[in-house]
């Protein structure tokens, strides 16, 4: 009670204990980067780069692998902007230097984003924001939980959801345009990973769906991103989470999904939540390694919650947002001078940023309330003069009326005054190599993943073996008809059933897909052809192998073509079936309610398949129309039952005999047509089809969608 005491008194008062931000700079125990002397001074222009003055020499490698760019600013302040960084460790033999990164000015200007409500676009969740990002800098979006943070950093890379609407305007290298692809890199905060995949494996077919070439090309590329994340170590390990295998620790899972990002080699890099789920030392490894990063050239614009001090002395440049206001932008140590000025000194023992966000956060209001209670009760408690509505509201004014937004508005001014070198894309991989690169990936998955692939094939096994000794020993007699009809239905209704075990697999696809498609990484009708070509062959081992051990423990009809029509019946079978568990999965992507509705779909299919009672004796209304023939399970089991009782026939005393068509009647109801098994082979395939182009509508409208292109409210020129 003592400690929530003495930080409410410093809170509010600039006593002894809370002195000035100049005066509480460390020396040497912590990374500040810039010297004690400039906090009191507004924002400088020594970092705004010129572009004529500016020597950007371009130079492509043989092979077109990637892009060495050098820059030989004038200005001093570039080359000195890490001169008070770490010490940097000398270079082991044979290190790879990182190459140098032409990076970007980025100015957002007066940027307002709001979000439709129940009835109209009225929630405004960033208001008027401006600020800039420069080559050589890490600029932090830093706030409370839903302050706009996140929606800040997707209007200005681009991305927010179609639903959004966007106010205001946004440069690069002072001309108004949006970054196209290639050029820049976004990092969600939860990246889905393939952990079956070593790390070097994983940024290799990354590389090799984003650049375009050779495959042997992006060797290089790969290593550059490994170094450049610091992830050498962890090279040719499995990323895991996997089956039963542990998986990487979250920060080097993290820093892969930057490393993915990089092999594009971007101008400009946007991270959400680069320290999400992440420990201090892996904070602290992360920021060091991004300031690293940074250090080659490269634009790096964050946004983060919170940080420790060492942490908060990495960043260049601070956006501080409350409900979506603006209460600060400048260099990190002015922020300090910011509070002070505002009344709000940050004590000695206290992190910055979490003297930020205790200020500004109103969820505090509740704990203040619960402190207020405490004492109404117990009366040894002081009074807590603290109200967050009235800090923002000063630190805001204090803000707008302040030398820094001053100096913020002349240094947008002198950024958009005139127009740099435009970003280039470097190309991407063609549809064609992307098709081929997913089909390669999701084999090696496959061959690796045992519990949602192999464990499925030796369930069907299994499955099978216990069906087939179930109803074996059945003779061609008339008397066997009715239970082979029963094998049959059992067989194709079961093994369709026990194929919804690979749902969660099928999620974790689409999760990929989700996250690979929101950066342009793939595409639906890509990821449907190298995920329908990868799952051929296993479907394919499955139905041979089912096949195979039910045709000959019952004893179905004699003759190599009979086999090969149950194969591939029952394999069209399974394709139907996955398609069926695709569309399922993308439309809930959730496992369990996919699970329950994947039962719910197969046990409506099996009441109408014709076995519990003839599909011409089901009620019209919704069991036969369109139940039954929406059911692939009617058309498999048809045309087996065809392919095993047309042109047989029964003998029934020692003079008459009937067909093997009418001894089905009392069981089953099958056509005539001697071609009618492969008219159903044929609405079999069509349905496989049709399941999968409706995937394709739900991934192309649904999954990954919320990327919208840059909308200028506010300009009706043309983005160039």
């Amino acid at each position: 009670m003592e400690e929530i005491q003495s930080q409410s008194d410093n809170y509010r008062s600039s006593s002894s204990s809370a002195s000035s931000p100049a005066s509480r700079v460390p020396s040497s125990n912590f990374f500040y980067l810039r010297k004690p002397g400039s906090v009191r001074q507004p924002i400088s222009f020594e970092d705004s780069p010129e572009w004529e003055d500016t020597d950007i020499d371009v130079r492509v490698e043989e092979g077109g692998d990637s892009i060495n760019v050098a820059i030989t600013p004038t200005s001093p302040s570039l080359s000195k902007l890490n001169s008070g960084s770490l010490p940097s460790p000398p270079l082991p033999e044979r290190a790879v230097v990182a190459r140098k990164i032409a990076g970007a000015s980025v100015v957002w200007k007066d940027l307002t984003v709001t979000i439709k409500g129940k009835r109209k676009y009225s929630d405004k969740v960033v208001k008027s924001s401006s600020g800039y990002a420069l080559p050589g800098t890490m600029t932090v979006i830093m706030g409370p939980a839903k302050s706009g943070k996140s929606t800040l950093l997707r209007a200005i890379a681009g991305r927010l959801h179609h639903s959004d609407r966007m106010y205001g305007e946004i440069f690069v290298n002072g001309a108004k345009s949006r970054m196209r692809y290639g050029t820049y890199g976004f990092v969600e905060r939860e990246t889905t990973l393939i952990g079956s995949l070593t790390v070097r494996e994983y940024l290799y077919y990354s590389a090799l769906l984003q650049l375009p070439g050779f495959f042997c090309q992006k060797k290089s590329v790969v290593e550059d991103a490994i170094h450049a994340m610091s992830l050498s170590d962890y090279a040719n390990k499995l990323i895991g989470g996997h089956c039963y295998f542990k998986g990487l620790p979250s920060g080097e899972r993290r820093r892969i999904s930057i490393a993915r990002e990089l092999v594009m080699r971007p101008h400009v890099l946007f991270i959400d939540e680069p320290l999400y789920h992440l420990d201090s030392v892996s904070t602290l490894l992360m920021m060091v390694t991004l300031k690293k990063l940074a250090s080659t050239g490269c634009t790096l614009i964050f946004t983060i919650y919170q940080s420790s001090t060492e942490v908060f002395g990495l960043f260049d440049r601070i956006c501080l947002l409350s409900n979506g206001n603006t209460l600060f932008f400048g260099e990190t140590l002015a922020c300090l001078q910011h509070f002070s000025n505002a009344g709000f000194p940050c004590p000695i023992m206290q992190s910055p940023s979490d003297h930020f966000l205790r200020a500004i956060n109103t969820d505090f209001d509740r704990i203040i309330a619960m402190c207020k209670n405490w004492q109404d009760d117990h009366g040894d408690f002081s009074s807590v003069n603290m109200d967050t509505a009235v800090a923002i509201h000063t630190l805001e004014a204090t803000y707008k009326s302040s030398a820094d937004a001053a100096a913020v508005e002349t240094m947008i001014l002198r950024l958009t005054e005139r127009e740099g070198p435009l970003l280039k894309s470097k190309g991407k991989a063609g549809n064609a190599t992307r098709v081929a690169v997913l089909t390669w990936r999701s084999l090696l998955v496959m061959s690796r993943e045992w519990k949602y692939y192999w464990l499925r094939l030796i369930l069907y096994m299994l499955l099978t073996l216990c069906i087939g000794t179930v109803f074996s020993g059945l003779r061609h007699s008339l008397s066997s008809v009715v239970t082979r009809v029963a094998a049959i239905f059992v067989f194709v209704s079961f093994t369709s059933l026990l194929s919804i075990a690979g749902v969660p697999a099928l999620l974790k696809e689409i999760k990929i897909y989700a996250c690979e498609e929101s950066n342009m990484h793939s595409g639906a009708l890509v990821f449907l052809l190298g995920q329908l070509l990868s799952s051929i062959p296993f479907l394919f081992l499955i139905s041979i192998s089912s096949s195979l051990v039910f045709y000959f423990l019952v004893g179905l009809q004699d003759g190599f073509s009979f086999l090969m029509y149950f194969v591939l019946n029952f394999f069209v079978c399974l394709l139907v079936n996955e398609g069926l568990m695709l569309l399922i999965t993308s439309l809930w992507q959730h496992v369990f309610w996919s699970v329950l509705t994947m039962v719910f779909i197969h046990v409506i299919m099996m009441l109408s398949a014709g076995y519990f009672r003839i599909r011409s004796a089901l009620p019209g209304p919704v069991w036969t129309y369109p139940v039954s023939y929406i059911a692939f399970h009617t058309y498999s089991i048809q045309g087996l039952l065809e392919n095993e009782y047309l042109r047989t026939s029964f003998a029934v005393g020692q003079v008459r005999t009937i067909s093997g068509l009418q001894a089905l009647r009392s069981a089953y109801d099958i056509s005539p047509d001697s071609n009618s098994k492969w008219e159903n082979l044929l609405v079999l395939f069509l349905m496989a089809m049709g399941y999968r182009i409706l995937v394709f509508l739900v991934l192309h409208f649904c999954v990954g969608k919320h990327v919208s292109v840059l909308k200028f409210c506010r300009d009706t020129n043309n983005p160039r």
